[in-house]
């Protein structure tokens, strides 16, 4: 296998001035002096919080080969094994153009309100089991995650899977023009950052700039079960995009769910399209992991590939961390059922997982969620808070905690609604995570169901990995 890059080919495609450094194999790209792989370049990107010129030398010290460093910081430092460049995230993104350029692999990018990262997920499961697939890794889907996820596309890869984020209008023209997706998904359109923009319609736009970057010919792959499905199509249209692919519920969908069945931890779906029945399988839960899986039966069939194989592949596929996985604690016979949803929260994905909740059963004991603020929602949050009652009270649970200034909106409908009806869940409501504290862990068993879900803001991933530390071991 050819290394992913050489020292002269990045010199190149970067424009950079090689100083005090030989010629030889780069075999992988990263940002990050804790995770530093054999043979690796080291981009000194300057971050929210962190400069990684501030981390060069122990990225060396962790084994890099080679650091791509600014002007500015070399004139200051000087060293040895470097590539100077004006702007090190400029130059990154410029790899990344010669990576997609050289590459003859077919590309799929994905973005969307709620779901993004496991369709991602699902459809690097169909096409890993088809050929060498390249993907996004975590949700390294901003303005350096995706141009780092790109450089790291192999050149004999048959297949590259992108996630593409955003929070604002206009994030997703210049990384879909980066990435030139063949296949461009769009899994849904909810309220989820409304801090930044007027309406969900004005969010439907900005999801549709991932056709701007869509190469001619291509495919828009759309989820169809959302209202705002006629701006995504006016907007292909206006694009020039020339085929568009639906999937979901609704029954002229092109690959419509015409029956999904759920058997404890597993779901069953009957997916019809061109005239076909397929029967797909899960190992995981939930009616929206379902459209998610056809999302990836749908590129898999674009791509070639046919159903066959993806739906074997798909019959092992789960929940990633984070995105709904579901953990067992403890003894086989009375286990602690933990559901961790800990990585992002919007209006959309919690009602999904609330609902999904309502249909798991507690071992022996009782059902119990923790839900953080969805940040990113605007003057609309304390009332779209508020909103989540029916769906908490729909869950049956026991009992409630909430985590965050905003949660206290549902903490106050909740209280308004226990007023007037006693058989309501109990609800406790904290500001910060670290103020749960001991009485939440005296008060959960074994044999107890808890739910953990929130913006990745609120930092609920402290409080997943304290449970799995007290209840892992029998």
């Amino acid at each position: 296998m050819a290394a992913l890059w050489t020292v002269a080919e990045i010199v190149k495609a970067t424009g950079g001035r090689p100083e005090a450094i030989s010629d030889g194999p780069i075999s992988a790209i990263t940002i990050d002096s804790r995770e530093v792989p054999d043979e690796s370049l080291f981009v000194a990107i300057k971050g929210d919080t962190h400069d990684g010129h501030d981390f060069v030398a122990k990225a060396f010290e962790a084994g890099a080969s080679a650091a791509l460093v600014s002007e500015a910081w070399f004139a200051a430092n000087g060293g040895q094994k470097l590539i100077v460049v004006p702007d090190p995230l400029k130059a990154l993104e410029e790899l990344a153009v010669a990576a997609r350029a050289r590459s003859r692999a077919m590309i799929v990018a994905v973005t969307g309100s709620a779901g993004k990262t496991t369709t991602k997920e699902a459809i690097r499961t169909v096409l890993s089991a088809a050929g060498q697939t390249h993907w996004s890794i975590r949700s390294y889907n901003n303005h350096w995650g995706v141009p780092l996820m790109l450089a790291g596309l192999p050149r004999e890869a048959q297949f590259g899977v992108f996630e593409i984020g955003m929070n604002h209008p206009g994030e997703i023209t210049p990384l879909v023009k980066l990435v030139r997706p063949h296949v461009a998904v769009i899994t849904t359109v909810a309220a989820a950052h409304l801090q930044f923009f007027n309406s969900v319609a004005d969010i439907a736009l900005a999801k549709a700039e991932i056709f701007n970057g869509l190469e001619p010919g291509g495919t828009a792959l759309l989820n169809a079960d959302h209202e705002y499905l006629h701006i995504l199509f006016g907007q292909a249209r206006e694009a020039g995009v020339s085929r568009i692919v639906t999937y979901g519920f609704e029954e002229d969908s092109d690959w419509w769910i015409a029956g999904v069945t759920q058997l404890d931890n597993r779901m069953a779906a009957d997916v019809r399209h061109d005239g076909q029945s397929h029967h797909l399988r899960l190992n995981v839960p939930g009616r929206h992991m379902v459209a998610n899986a056809v999302a990836a039966l749908a590129v898999s069939q674009l791509a070639g590939e046919g159903t066959r194989v993806a739906l074997e592949a798909l019959a092992e596929f789960g929940a990633p961390e984070g995105r709904g996985l579901t953990l067992r604690l403890g003894p086989k016979k009375n286990p602690l059922l933990l559901v961790d949803e800990s990585y992002n929260a919007n209006v959309a994905s919690m009602n999904a997982a609330l609902d999904l909740f309502r249909e798991a059963r507690a071992p022996s004991g009782r059902k119990v969620v923790v839900l953080g603020d969805m940040l990113e929602m605007g003057p609309q949050g304390p009332q779209l808070h508020a909103g989540l009652a029916d769906a908490v009270v729909r869950s049956g649970v026991s009992h409630v905690y909430l985590v965050g200034p905003v949660m206290g909106a549902l903490a106050d409908e909740l209280a308004q609604r226990a007023a007037r009806d006693r058989d309501l869940p109990g609800v406790t409501h904290v500001q910060t995570v670290e103020e749960i504290g001991e009485p939440f862990f005296a008060a959960l068993a074994y044999g107890d169901a808890v739910m953990v879900k929130g913006s990745k803001g609120v930092r609920l991933a402290s409080l997943v990995k304290a449970i799995r530390d007290r209840f892992e071991k029998a």
